[in-house]
């Protein structure tokens, strides 16, 4: 599992990002870009009566390509126009904000930059809260523990670990039971709690999606002021109190023996799924590209499959997850995570297809 922040490192930065966070509401037509010395900028017009206002804020990744989706400009030219001729792209940008002035959108902004633009009814349900929830729930049960946490641009990840809730998947291959709690506040994932594997002997995670449980961020249209703060509703506000409650039992049920036993039912069946020697390489090329695995990872997973020398779909599958601590992004690690368990849980067909020798 990748290393992240230590919990403290964690708390203080959740803490200051609480303080740093901005949201509003806009019409479009308040919206502008200009292509200045640092690159694309947006311009937030809040004007009232004869008094004009403007606020500036970079754009990160996320949000100029939420731009791109929200004005339906294909993200290849988006992407092309940005780097090669970016005052193209602010024309375009501000041509299509003015077709369509009156459509309103969420503005989330942090540190001077804009992270999001999206509906006005995503609900916000935010890191702070989630942490708030989850992590006194954490520390008061005996044995579980925050093994990795981390706080990217696109989410916030908690992975906990029960070291009371083992099994033995082979002869000295023991995994503990765990949880994944993730959220995104810029639209990239819903609040959800996933089951988590805890591979001891050579600290791999695999993540779950079984039994996963879920709230997405849509809910009432938003309102705001005349500075297009948002105001907070209070029925939103009782609602989300609702599934907060519904996480902490989620938590709490983290050590949940029934799920924990059938996943590692599914990871001692793969043991007995295997191939020749080979095949390896081809298995490999054949398993990236089903499940999305790129070049460079997908010759780091066959580095891992032949040193750990299990040359099964289990082997396989620890060998994406163990390729996971070796990526420089945290959200991809976890995707990695996530693949692990797609792959060790395929369905028997496509095993026999990518295990077949070719002539």
């Amino acid at each position: 599992m990748k290393a992240g922040k230590t919990l403290q490192e964690f708390a203080l930065e959740l803490a200051r990002q609480r303080a740093a966070k901005k949201d509003f509401i806009v019409t479009q037509g308040a919206l502008s870009v200009l292509d200045g010395p640092d690159g694309i900028a947006l311009n937030v017009n809040s004007s009232a009566g004869d008094m004009v206002r403007y606020t500036q804020y970079g754009i990160n990744d996320i949000a100029h390509r939420q731009i791109g989706q929200t004005l339906k400009i294909p993200a290849a030219y988006y992407d092309r126009m940005k780097a090669e001729y970016p005052e193209l792209l602010a024309q375009n940008i501000n041509g299509w904000f003015a077709r369509i002035p009156d459509t309103k959108r969420m503005l989330r902004t942090m540190d001077g930059t804009a992270r999001a633009l999206l509906s006005d009814r995503y609900r916000r349900i935010d890191n702070f809260e989630v942490a708030s929830v989850v992590l006194p729930i954490i520390s008061g049960i005996n044995g579980v523990s925050v093994e990795s946490c981390e706080l990217t641009d696109s989410r916030m990840y908690l992975k906990v670990v029960n070291s009371r809730v083992t099994a033995e998947i082979k002869k000295g291959d023991i995994v503990q039971a765990g949880i994944v709690i993730s959220n995104s506040e810029v639209g990239m994932g819903s609040v959800s709690v996933s089951p988590l594997v805890y591979r001891l002997v050579c600290s791999n995670g695999m993540i779950a999606q079984d039994g996963a449980v879920r709230k997405y961020h849509v809910g009432r249209v938003n309102e705001s002021g005349e500075d297009f703060s948002i105001y907070r509703n209070e029925t939103i506000e009782a609602d989300d109190k609702a599934f907060l409650m519904k996480l902490e039992d989620s938590v709490k049920a983290a050590v949940d023996q029934a799920r924990f036993a059938a996943i590692v039912d599914k990871m001692r069946e793969a043991t007995e799924a295997t191939m020749e020697a080979k095949v390896v390489p081809q298995v490999v090329e054949l398993a990236s590209k089903e499940y999305g695995i790129t070049e460079t990872e997908g010759k780091g997973v066959l580095g891992h499959l032949i040193a750990g020398g299990d040359l099964s779909l289990y082997g396989l599958a620890n060998a994406v997850t163990r390729q996971a601590q070796d990526v420089e992004s945290y959200d991809r690690s976890t995707e990695l995570e996530t693949m692990g368990y797609k792959i060790i849980t395929m369905a028997p067909a496509l095993w026999r297809k990518l295990t077949w020798e070719r002539s």
